[in-house]
């Protein structure tokens, strides 16, 4: 098969979950195969809807839409999936359950609650469980969203490689919407990272430090990421049921198989609106870096992965108050200070590459001044931690989500 070959930027993939949930109580409901069967006719594990698909994931309780092949923009794809979010909501409405946004159950037990997908491709997710203990937030509750952006060649593949393992750091400053664990908070506003980040501890290459390893050709990346983490994964998959390029787990990964990298450390917002607008900024600064505006290429090149993942770390824990010290990073990044926190970062960014009246920066703007939804939820709960209080504000989120509105507080 002949794989499309677009340049920098010409097409984008967004891949957006939610989980299901139940309408009165809020609690999970293990119903995505029901979901599939009445859109199809049968238990698949996808299906096509126009411009949008419909998938599983490897739990019953959540469902992904995603961009049925690349599209051509970004503009009006907010408007496309909130369609959808609709659609679903009224198909899940007779089975009592709704969809809810952000990336994170907030009182999930998933050692009791966990359900894998049980239908096609279950071999693989049966694999995944028998390595890695699916079991746990790490694996069966955690919803994100996912940009894919493709490259022509191989110097493509180097400065859109370099671009986003540059970026990767601080975008959760942006989208960290997960504060909560089993109705406690740990002093981390993207949960979802954090317990990501080990869930492949048994075999750490596959998920690596999150930043990908600085390599920017297309030959050194099968070499030193994915035919490595092959054969780490080899003696407890006899079977080879998991060597493939989706496997690999980093917080953006190459598809070769689609020519594309395809981000992954973005938690799901309260509605498609601030998903889209959020990967709207991302997208116009990984292609002002791959244009060199700030920084040469050679220098985005010359990071390594551990002062970028010390920086990952920071910003997983606080998100937009995430203090930067690192001057260096900052100036790669445009910004002419020797500390910054994420935010303001983010604002010099935004500012740089979005006008004034693009449809996106109304949704970062509340971003950017009230904070990440994941502090906008702890707002909202006031330090009420119990399950009604929380079940107050995340059905207000689910509101959101119905309504495509910004949650703020």
């Amino acid at each position: 098969m002949t794989i499309p070959t677009f340049h920098l930027f010409e097409r984008f993939g967004v891949e957006l979950e939610y989980m299901i949930v139940d309408a009165e109580t809020l609690s999970v409901r293990p119903i995505s195969d029901e979901l599939l069967r009445q859109a199809a006719g049968a238990y698949v594990n996808e299906v096509e809807r126009g411009d949008l698909s419909w998938s599983n994931e490897l739990v019953l309780h959540v469902i992904e839409f995603k961009t049925n092949g690349p599209a051509e923009g970004l503009n009006g794809l907010d408007a496309l999936f909130q369609r959808h979010v609709d659609t679903v909501n009224g198909m899940l409405a007779p089975m009592g359950a709704r969809l809810m946004p952000t990336a994170m159950h907030p009182w999930m037990d998933p050692h009791q609650e966990t359900r894998l997908w049980p239908h096609e491709n279950s071999p693989i997710y049966e694999a995944f469980d028998s390595i890695f203990k699916c079991q746990g937030h790490g694996w069966s509750n955690l919803q994100s969203v996912h940009l894919n952006l493709p490259f022509a060649d191989d110097e493509e593949f180097g400065r859109l490689h370099a671009a986003v393992r540059l970026l990767l750091p601080i975008m959760p400053a942006l989208a960290a919407s997960s504060p909560l664990i089993e109705l406690r908070t740990t002093g981390i506003l993207d949960n979802r990272m954090d317990v990501y980040r080990t869930n492949c501890a048994r075999v750490p290459s596959v998920t690596g430090y999150v930043i990908p390893e600085p390599v920017f050709s297309m030959a050194e990346y099968e070499v030193e990421v994915l035919q490595r983490m092959y054969d780490d994964i080899a003696p407890h998959d006899p079977e080879g049921t998991l060597q493939d390029e989706w496997l690999n787990a980093r917080g953006a990964i190459a598809r070769f198989e689609r020519n594309t990298i395809e981000v992954r450390v973005l938690d799901i917002q309260e509605c498609p609106k601030a998903d889209l607008a959020i990967v709207t900024a991302i997208a116009g600064v990984l292609r002002a870096l791959t244009d060199e505006r700030w920084s040469e290429w050679s220098y985005q090149q010359a990071w390594e992965v551990d002062p970028l993942h010390t920086i990952l770390l920071d910003v997983t824990r606080d998100a937009d108050r995430a203090l930067i010290h690192n001057k260096h990073y900052l100036r790669a990044l445009g910004l002419q200070a020797d500390r910054a926190t994420a935010g303001e970062l983010w604002r010099h960014l935004v500012d740089a590459v979005l006008p004034a009246d693009a449809p996106a920066r109304k949704p970062l703007d509340v971003i950017l001044a009230q904070g990440t939804l994941a502090r906008r939820i702890l707002r909202a709960t006031n330090g009420n931690l119990s399950q009604d209080r929380v079940a107050e504000v995340y059905k207000d989120l689910c509101d959101c989500l119905e309504e495509g509105r910004m949650f703020e507080v």
